[in-house]
């Protein structure tokens, strides 16, 4: 239909598949698209869009962390000479418009909500050089003021979309591809530190919208089949293990997987709350694929869950993830240890938890400070609370205990390679056992290999305790503010220490997992040989 392409600014550290939608809806209405990482240089941006010359250039607003970066990238395309017609969209652009226009006042639109019919009447009207301000949807500027049309009903059937636009997929583990899918839209949960709920509501969505599972198949089966795809990992917020009527849509999955004699050839993960986990639909996934559950633990105590508005209690959790250790289902875990009403007690009481939860090297220790998002009732209640500092995109705050603030930033410090570093401990973890987990799967099992696990999971338990024991003895001496306030000189050993036990612990799993891929490739080698 056009030449000229339409050309979207995302980041890609996997598929966007937001981005993705709203790319399959163009090209089934005949205009080419082109999806660049956000991560490149400018320079290397600005060189595809000059070549190009597209209609229109998408900026994927998926993080208020980055608007600053965004802000920057699109006024250095606009001195460059690039007239494209610049357009936002993503969560944070749908929600805080005006803020996304003041910041970068040289978009021309900012697409709000699902922009997969919005995006592509945009993309005509340009494209014909007709009006596109009267379209549904959209937020713009006029005379200096902010204009938003009406907004445009969610389509229900998620299924009359076309298939999402991917990337070429890439290695997940020893020579498997992977690809990144949904099986729904929406969260029927409340979470107090999330604005999901926010989004939906103003978006006028229902609060949840499933696929048909059989839809979902066939997805699964089209990149099985043409794209040599064997691992998929659901994005859902809240995968449907349970729907309106109980477990009928995992029945109906797992049946549609097996009609499509998928069973052994894939494996899959998925996300939920440790609540919705039960052991007979969870075997019935185990058998048809499910290898790794990621799942919104977030607190170990019944307070901390009260306060983060979960509606579940500490024993639902120990319940789901008992059954998942028992089916030997590998799961990992978002945990906000540091909260706004933090105190170290509760710290203490969240430290015995993960102590009891990770002490056998099943998962990794994990946690974070939870982040005040926009729109959430946690960043409201710190507003209000006159506790929010920082500028907007990167507001923060204290925690009512000073020696608190101390011992966050101080561990913070000392840990920050082993618990969030790609190349840290606790990701080598996830790695090795995403490894062992293919290898299960997908070659033959060696007594080798299981030793090597048994290995990797001894080393993941020691780890984790080592963490845990030292986080847990220096709240002791913050508690009691017994440390130098200036940099904490006082206890420098300890960076020394966890230094050096990081290093240790590194070697012995990375070694560990490249055995395992030297076995893997050895019996890819002798298959080789016999055909």
């Amino acid at each position: 239909m056009s030449e000229n392409p339409v050309v979207f600014v995302t980041f890609k550290e996997f598929d966007n598949l937001g981005v993705g939608y709203v790319a399959s809806m163009l090209s089934a209405n005949g205009y080419r698209s082109h999806i660049i990482d956000f991560r490149n240089s400018r320079e290397e941006i600005l060189e595809l869009v000059t070549k190009e010359n597209p209609l229109v250039i998408g900026f994927s607003v998926i993080f208020q962390y980055h608007i600053y970066e965004f802000r920057d990238l699109i006024d250095y395309l606009r001195r460059s000479g690039v007239t494209s017609h610049f357009s936002a969209g993503g969560q944070y652009a749908s929600m805080r418009y005006e803020d996304l226009f003041n910041f970068i006042p040289s978009l021309d639109s900012i697409v709000r909500f699902e922009g997969e019919f919005t995006f592509l009447e945009l993309v005509t009207c340009i494209h014909s050089r007709s009006d596109w301000r009267n379209i549904k949807g959209l937020a713009f500027k006029v005379k200096g003021k902010t204009k938003v049309t009406p907004l445009r009903p969610p389509e229900l059937c998620l299924d009359n979309f076309p298939f999402p636009v991917r990337s070429p997929l890439r290695n997940f583990a020893l020579d498997r591809r992977f690809a990144t899918l949904i099986a729904g839209r929406g969260c029927v949960n409340n979470c107090s530190f999330c604005n999901n709920t926010e989004y939906i509501k103003q978006s006028l969505a229902p609060f949840r919208r499933i696929r048909k599972p059989e839809m979902v198949v066939e997805e699964i089966d089209f990149l099985h089949q043409k794209k040599d795809c064997s691992v998929f990992l659901f994005e859902d917020d809240d995968f449907p293990v349970r729907t309106n009527d109980g477990s009928g849509w995992i029945d109906r999955f797992c049946k549609a997987l097996k009609r499509k004699k998928l069973i052994n050839k894939i494996i899959w993960k998925i996300n939920c709350r440790p609540d919705e986990i039960d052991f007979d639909s969870f075997k019935l996934m185990k058998t048809h694929g499910l290898f790794l559950t990621f799942l919104g633990i977030d607190d170990g105590t019944d307070y901390g869950l009260a306060r983060l508005n979960k509606h579940m209690k500490l024993e639902d959790s120990m319940r789901g993830i008992s059954i998942l250790k028992e089916l030997e289902i590998g799961f990992d875990y978002g945990f906000m240890l540091f909260q706004p009403a933090s105190s170290f007690k509760s710290v203490n009481d969240n430290l015995d938890f993960l102590r009891n939860l990770c002490s056998d090297g099943y998962t990794s220790v994990a946690f974070l400070k939870t982040e005040p998002f926009f729109d959430t009732r946690i960043e409201k209640e710190l507003r209000e609370e006159g506790r929010l500092k920082g500028k907007p995109g990167f507001l923060d705050y204290d925690f009512l205990i000073n020696s608190l603030d101390h011992y966050y930033k101080f561990i913070s410090e000392l840990f920050m390679e082993w618990i969030n570093d790609s190349e840290g401990v606790c990701n080598i973890i996830r790695w090795a056992r995403n490894y062992f987990s293919v290898f299960s799967n997908f070659y033959k099992m060696t007594p080798e290999v299981l030793t090597l696990w048994t290995d990797i999971r001894n080393t993941a338990a020691q780890s984790n305790i080592f963490v845990l024991d030292n986080m847990k003895e220096l709240s002791l001496i913050f508690e009691t503010g017994k440390y130098n306030e200036v940099g904490f000189s006082d206890h420098a050993g300890y960076k020394k220490n966890i230094k050096e036990t990081h290093d240790q612990f590194r070697e012995h799993l990375v070694n560990a997992v490249k055995k395992i891929s030297s076995l893997a490739e050895y019996q890819r080698l002798s298959q080789l040989i016999k055909l």
